[in-house]
Formats: C-alpha cells, structure tokens, sequence
C-alpha cells in the first residue's frame, strides 16, 4: 500500500473564505488563575460539557488543575468550577492536564494527566526555564452518569499526557493520539486494556514518557531532526490511520498505521503547513475530510488565523476557509502564554461544527459554525 502525503495546497489566508461563525466565552481571567490551555468540548446529556488546563499564573506550573463549564444551549456557560483541583504530590503540587472526552453507554469520561517536578527543577515554587525535571507522568480517568456526580480519579496506567482524547476506529477499537504515543484498547469504554504503542522503541518505553520532557528525550535517543508531539488522526477508507504530527519546522510531520493501530510507520514530512501549534483532525457526515489548527508558519507562535480545510480523499486539503482572527487583550503574564487561538479541539453536533480554543492561553472561548456553509 502506497504511502499518503497529507497537503494543504492553495492555502493562503488572503484568499481564503470567511464563515459565518457564532462565538462564546467561557472564561476571562482579570487576576487569578490566568493560564488556561489544553481545552475540550463534547456534547453530553442535553448540555455541552468543556474542560481546560487551569493555572495560577504559568504554562504546567506546579498547582494546574482541571476547570469544568457546561452549558444547555451554547451561549450562556456556567461559572467554572474544578472538575479536580489542585493536587499535593510527593514533593509539591502535582501538575494536571485536561485530556479530552469519551462516552459510552450513557456515561462519560473525563480523562486527566498527570506529572510532577523534581524539586531540583523549581525555583521558590515555579519552574525553572532550563529543565524540565518530570516524574510520575499518568493518565487517569473520571467518570460521570449524569455529568453532575463525577466518580473518583482512577489511573490507567499510561505514562503520557494524550494531546486527544480516545478516537473510535472503524473497528471499534479506540486510539489516543499522543506525542510519541498512540495507545489502544478494545474496551469501548476506553477505561481499560490499553496497550502502549507508537512511535517509541519498546527497549525505551520504561525510560521515556509520553510528555513535554519524553519528547526531546526520544528526539535525542533515536537522532531524529526535529522532535514530534501531539498528533492527530484520521482513517481513510482504505483502514489506514494517518496521525499528523506537530513539529519543530514549518511542516506537520504524518505516521501511518494499518493495521488498526497497532504499529506505525517511521515520520516523515508532509506538506501540510503549520505554525507549531497543536490541531485537529476529523471528518464531516458527508464523509469530507477536515483539518482545524494554524497553517501560516510566520510569525512563529503567532497561531492565527484559525483556519477550517477541507478533503475529498484525505490527502489534499484544498478548500480552506477563514474561521475567525481577532486579537485577544491578554490581561495577564505568565511563562509561554502566546499564539491568539491555541490548541484549537472540535466536536460536530446538531448539524454544526464546535471549535473550542485558548486564546493567548489564558481565556477560552468556543466558535460554532453551521454544516451547511461548508456545502
């Protein structure tokens, strides 16, 4: 079977088409608690349900809990409130990262990563800019009915901080997209059985996690030319899985599997631009192929603007629409709080697509926009 070579040609933001896009917020930050990241939609008995990476004032300091907002029609959000807040480890705060959403049988799960610094590696309570220091990365998992009582944390033993949450195969079997990892189970309810795979060599899984840190250690190990974090998949109608890969060039880098996941091909580049952002992946009813993230590769970090691209075959995306560019005022410092819409997650529903962003890492704000403009 050939290998794919994912391209957004005839991307330009000068031409692209502009959506009719409706927007909310759902949290502003004036003085406390100001980094916001790695946020998540899903849809879940009658309400939206989101979730984000919340800090006091920097990117994956010590203390990062995981905000919950709902709402029942889009617009109007419930104040945030801790879905689990902060965590005492073995030597501080653990650090928490909102991993995204998965339903099963009239539940659903929250998912949750976890790490912690070695003490060495922080000054007067903050990480220090030179290191990173990580230890106990793992990946845990909450569970609700009614999406009010939620059970406790339960670890699933994975040594990763996923960049989305489990992804349902044409099979049934469920894929977390990673950084260096893309593990799988056949447990629909994605609690349990998974079974580690991806990119990493099986004699350094032990020694390298699936995280901020395991990715420079990997690069390093295996003499890559760039380091490769938080994919996102799709399948083609041929069974292949094509998980794309943020990466230190101005390119996404592709890996495939087909074989349901279970291995994967060594990266490569692709053509697909990129502005070293995390993105999204997914595919419409109508059976198109849809990219969401941050094409333009300069400025450098400056993620915007938020771009929809569409594909027939899954390999060109060559229809590419502006969703939004506003600046964002940002209120507050902090350590890495840039790009105007970060991390951007998506959710189809009720004939709409959902895009949920960080902008400028501190506010989170959700855009909608209906199916039938993309016809």
């Amino acid at each position: 079977m050939r290998e794919h070579t994912p391209a957004n040609p005839g991307y330009s933001a000068a031409t692209a088409a502009r959506l009719p896009v409706e927007r909310a917020w759902l949290y502003r930050p004036e003085t406390a608690w100001c980094y916001s990241h790695h946020a998540a939609i899903t849809h879940f008995n009658g309400r939206f349900f989101a979730i984000w990476s919340n800090g006091r004032q920097d990117e994956d300091a010590p203390g990062q809990r995981v905000l919950l907002s709902t709402s029942a029609d889009f617009r109007t959000w419930t104040a945030p409130a801790p879905l689990l807040d902060a965590q005492p480890g073995r030597w501080g705060e653990l650090v928490l990262t909102a991993a995204g959403f998965h339903q099963h049988a009239g539940r659903l799960v929250a998912y949750v990563g976890q790490y912690e610094y070695r003490p060495e590696f922080l000054e007067n309570g903050r990480r220090r800019m030179d290191g990173n220091g990580h230890a106990g990365t793992t990946l845990r998992a909450m569970t609700t009915a009614d999406g009010v009582t939620w059970d406790a944390p339960r670890d699933l033993g994975l040594p990763m901080i996923p960049n989305h949450a489990p992804q349902r195969l044409a099979s049934g079997r469920l894929v977390i997209s990673g950084g260096i990892s893309f593990p799988y189970t056949d447990d629909p309810a994605g609690l349990s059985g998974w079974q580690m795979t991806g990119l990493c060599p099986p004699e350094l899984a032990a020694e390298i996690a699936d995280d901020s840190e395991g990715i420079y250690q990997l690069r390093s190990r295996l003499n890559w030319p760039v380091a490769l974090c938080e994919g996102s998949f799709y399948q083609t109608d041929d069974g292949v899985l094509h998980m794309l890969l943020r990466s230190e060039t101005e390119h996404l880098y592709v890996s495939e599997s087909q074989d349901d996941g279970a291995t994967w091909s060594a990266p490569r580049e692709s053509g697909f631009s990129d502005n070293a952002t995390k993105f999204h992946f997914g595919r419409l009813p109508d059976g198109r192929f849809y990219y969401v993230g941050c094409p333009d590769p300069a400025p450098r970090y400056q993620r915007s603007p938020l771009v929809l691209s569409l594909s027939a075959d899954g390999e060109r995306f060559d229809r590419h629409f502006i969703l939004a560019d506003t600046p964002y005022p940002q209120r507050a410092d902090g350590m890495h709080k840039v790009g105007e819409y970060g991390y951007p997650v998506t959710l189809i529903h009720e004939n709409a697509l959902h895009v949920i962003v960080s902008r400028r890492k501190e506010a989170v704000e959700v855009l909608r926009v209906p199916l039938a403009a993309l016809e």
